[in-house]
């Protein structure tokens, strides 16, 4: 049985940690990237789908070229983040069941003919992996700034080019976060104002 983490490393990943603004000048390596991935790629999909589909903007060019693609607030945060990550997901996912998911050979098939399945289950999937990498980035000390405030179709035509079955689902900067760039903290409420048990 696992132990439960420490108090340290909840507040970490969870309690103390926030969605930044801003960030200190300390660049973002392409060895930190494959990092975070070899974190986030363990985490839990049906059928061991991973869906999603990532692309790491650290150069000035990457970043001018999304930074067009979103709203006027979102764009200076992403032009002085040390790296942004495009999440997206893939919707013909299935064609790699066959060795992403070997046990059961039938598993493609179970997509194959039904494109809104295939939407709905990269979606899902794809979210789900979004959170790990946010998980991911924090377990390694560093830290994210998720947000919407973009056109889809601008950011899936300037990256995706070619690939119509892949499609953005949101994007995030990352870095090691400036204290300066961020709100009080919001309300959490208690479990009884959200939850139910039956």
């Amino acid at each position: 049985m696992n132990a439960p983490l420490d108090d340290a490393a909840l507040d970490m990943l969870f309690r103390t940690a926030r969605s930044y603004n801003g960030y200190l000048n300390k660049p973002i390596d392409e060895e930190t990237c494959h990092a975070i991935w070899d974190l986030m790629k363990w985490g839990p999909t049906s059928a061991n789908q991973l869906p999603a589909r990532l692309v790491w903007c650290l150069s000035d060019a990457a970043k001018r070229k999304l930074a067009a693609c979103v709203s006027a607030q979102n764009e200076p945060k992403i032009l002085s983040a040390p790296a942004t990550v495009i999440l997206a997901t893939d919707n013909h996912f299935h064609n790699h069941l066959p060795s992403l998911f070997p046990h059961n050979q039938t598993a493609k098939s179970w997509f194959e003919h039904d494109a809104a399945l295939r939407e709905t289950s990269a979606f899902r999937n794809g979210t789900l992996q979004g959170a790990y990498l946010i998980i991911a980035a924090r377990a390694l000390g560093l830290d994210t700034g998720p947000m919407s405030g973009f056109d889809n179709a601008k950011v899936d035509e300037a990256f995706f080019v070619g690939s119509p079955h892949i499609r953005t689902n949101f994007i995030l900067t990352l870095g090691y976060g400036d204290p300066s760039s961020i709100f009080e903290r919001l309300p959490r409420p208690k479990f009884r104002t959200f939850n139910r048990i039956w």
